[in-house]
């Protein structure tokens, strides 16, 4: 075959062979590094898009390190010669003739096209890409157009017109069908072979079989491409959830103003705390409302899940108790109607709740819970949890009674609801305990929202599995 070599810039001297050697140990290692996390990531679910990504990448840095590292074998061996390298696919020592068809050599061919003669000379390994027998010859200019994909053809004919008319290198893929109805993709990098006379004797090319690392590169980029999408969609969804809670959640900040309550009334405060991950919006719930027969409803929940399914299902439980306490339902029986509305709805759910009236003329709480933590009060700087009245959780069981106790409450009474989350920490495992030992802070407060601000302070910055919801409630003096 005639040097590829431009006739007027001298011939480069081959690198050092210690230097290439050094190349290709390191590359070596790398790759073992490389592997070593692809073998890791090969035991992972496939439900993850952003490790199916991950596993993805390691694949495509696997190709491209072989890749590099048999490039790297060839400059420091030399291309083999025909008569050197046998039958086709026997590369010398490093890659017998029964080396698998996917290593380098098998994938990369030589070509030459000699405008003068016609001659055209293509190496076995081509004639094995194109899936063409060695004896039958390769495809001229005019011919190889036939077997490339009809709209890849345009920047065929452009890249060759390019190289032997206005003498510029070759650099550019398509994609060739085979007779057997297969597709591969060819990188292909040429440039003109000029004679004495600085004319356009020829044209010389390489060309090799990318469709692995193509398709490897297109798994990458459709999982990306998922992963991102699905990143769209759970931050659309993470927005939409909090827009939900924020439209069904009581809209007062600080204490909560209820008309017409002095003494033995209620001043009233809540907050809700996120989870140690803000993309957790759950169905936690805390409210308070001013009845029509001057009572006052008090209650918080929690529902299992997370997202619109959870706070769509919190709003309509949320809903249904406030307009049956509005009707004047008692707590134990609001909790047997919501336990029946769970177990009709079309996605049924877990949820516990407590739910409490407070008669500020007599001083009287009546409560009942499903499944959820006791109320705690504290009175003269000391607190305990209310003894728990029977329920279970709603959703859990059919034709379920709750009982409903009461309690007297006095004048400087602080009375706090919570949600489990409040107390369910990665480094605190005391339950109420940590909310009873504010119990000399809440008798120092000056009002429910320093009550409020306590716990915040003292729970708010810790890390959380689940979001939580807290209401504090104190007797006026």
């Amino acid at each position: 075959m005639p040097s590829h070599l431009f006739a007027d810039r001298p011939a480069p001297q081959p690198p050092e062979r210690d230097a290439v050697d050094a190349l290709i140990n390191r590359t070596r290692l790398l790759r073992g590094d490389v592997d070593a996390v692809r073998r890791d990531a090969s035991v992972i679910e496939d439900d993850d898009p952003q490790l199916r990504w991950q596993r993805a990448l390691c694949e495509l840095a696997v190709h491209q390190l072989d890749d590099l590292g048999e490039h790297l074998g060839q400059l420091r061996d030399g291309i083999p010669h025909a008569s050197a390298a046998g039958a086709p696919g026997d590369t010398g020592p490093e890659t017998s003739a029964g080396a698998p068809t996917g290593s380098l050599l098998s994938r990369v061919g030589s070509a030459e096209w000699n405008l003068l003669t016609d001659e055209v000379s293509w190496s076995d390994e081509l004639h094995q890409i194109f899936g063409r027998a060695p004896g039958t010859g390769g495809l001229s200019l005019d011919e190889l157009p036939s077997v490339v994909l009809a709209e890849d053809q345009p920047l065929l004919t452009s890249m060759v017109t390019d190289c032997l008319v206005d003498g510029r290198p070759i650099d550019g893929e398509f994609r060739i069908l085979l007779s057997d109805g297969g597709m591969r993709t060819l990188h292909m990098m040429g440039e003109p072979v000029l004679d004495t006379d600085g004319c356009t004797a020829s044209m010389w090319a390489v060309l090799r079989d990318v469709s692995s690392l193509r398709r490897s590169q297109r798994i990458v980029g459709r999982t990306r491409d998922t992963l991102r999408r699905r990143e769209q969609m759970a931050s659309a969804e993470h927005r939409m959830a909090v827009q939900l809670q924020e439209a069904v959640l009581p809209p007062w900040r600080g204490s909560l103003p209820i008309p017409g309550q002095g003494a033995g009334g209620l001043d009233i405060a809540a907050h809700y705390l996120p989870s140690g991950s803000s993309d957790l919006i759950g169905g936690d719930w805390y409210d308070a409302l001013p009845l029509p027969d001057g009572r006052t409803l008090l209650t918080v929940g929690d529902l299992t899940g997370h997202g619109i399914p959870a706070t769509s299902a919190m709003a309509m439980l949320l809903g249904a108790l406030r307009g049956m306490a509005v009707a004047g339902i008692g707590p134990g029986a609001v909790m047997g109607h919501l336990n029946q509305l769970i177990e009709c709805s079309a996605q049924p759910a877990l949820g516990s709740a407590v739910c409490c009236t407070f008669d500020q003329t007599t001083g009287r709480l009546t409560w009942a819970q499903a499944g959820h933590p006791a109320p705690l009060l504290f009175r003269n700087g000391e607190g305990h949890p209310l003894p728990l009245p029977d329920g279970v959780l709603l959703g859990a069981a059919s034709g379920v009674t709750y009982e409903q106790d009461q309690v007297d409450l006095l004048p400087g009474d602080v009375l706090v609801l919570h949600t489990d989350g409040l107390t369910r920490q990665i480094d605190r495992h005391a339950g109420p305990d940590v909310l009873l030992g504010l119990a000399p802070r809440f008798a120092q407060a000056r009002s429910a929202q320093d009550c409020v601000r306590t716990v915040v302070e003292e729970l708010g910055s810790s890390e959380r599995f689940d979001d939580a919801c807290v209401l504090v409630a104190r007797v006026e003096a």
